[in-house]
C-alpha cells in the first residue's frame, strides 16, 4: 500500500488478529520470551526463518487486538524487548 502524505489513516475494524513480524538475536534471545510476553493474550506464533549468517531468527506473531491502543500497547510491549518489530 502506497503512502499518501496528508491522507487519513485507513479504517481497521476491529476486533482482528494482527500480525507483527519478530526479529530476535539467535544467540542471546528464546521464542519462550515472546511467550511471555503475550501471556493472558489470544495469540499465535510461527517461526519463519534464520537470517543468511544465523545470527538472527524470525517469527511470525499473530495476536488477537480488540483496538488501536490495544495494537501497539502489544507492538511497544515487543518492541521493549527485541530489537526488531515489523
Amino acid at each position: 500500500m502506497a503512502c499518501i502524505l496528508g491522507a487519513e489513516k485507513p479504517k481497521i475494524d476491529y476486533p482482528l488478529f494482527w500480525e507483527y513480524k519478530v526479529v530476535l538475536d539467535a544467540t542471546t534471545q528464546k521464542r519462550e520470551q515472546i511467550d511471555e510476553i503475550l501471556k493472558g493474550e489470544n495469540y499465535k506464533i510461527d517461526f519463519s526463518r534464520f537470517s543468511n549468517g544465523g545470527k538472527y531468527m524470525s517469527f511470525n506473531v499473530s495476536v488477537f487486538v480488540n483496538s488501536d491502543t490495544h495494537r501497539n500497547e502489544i507492538f511497544e510491549r515487543l518492541k521493549a524487548r527485541f530489537k526488531y518489530i515489523l
